[in-house]
């Protein structure tokens, strides 16, 4: 069985179909002005973090974790002793409050 043969559609006025439907040179770059409301940024919105705050809460982190090891190898002065423990989980905690403050 033979195939049908294609039917050509012209378009309006003549112009076959499938060509240039608006005429050249009207897409400008620029998107039109907005209606659209945007409203202002909030006031409390501020900025990103200063560089010394992930380093202060990393140094925390750090330094935190550091005591608490040392505690329990007996290095620090004193021997094992719970200061040196609440001092170090004092520091972590110091750590994790700071980097609640980071932006």
């Amino acid at each position: 069985m033979a195939k049908p043969a294609k039917r050509k559609v012209s378009g309006s006025g003549g112009r076959p179909a499938g060509g240039r439907v608006t005429p050249k040179g009207t897409r400008s770059d620029r998107p039109g002005a907005s209606t659209r409301y945007t409203p202002p940024d909030p006031a409390g919105v501020k900025g990103p973090s200063p560089t010394w705050v992930p380093i202060l809460m990393f140094a925390l982190l750090g330094i935190g974790v550091v005591v608490i090891i040392t505690n329990y190898l007996g290095v620090l002065p004193g021997g094992s002793d719970n200061r040196w423990l609440l001092g170090g989980l004092g520091l972590v905690l110091g750590g994790i409050i700071t980097a609640t403050q980071y932006r």
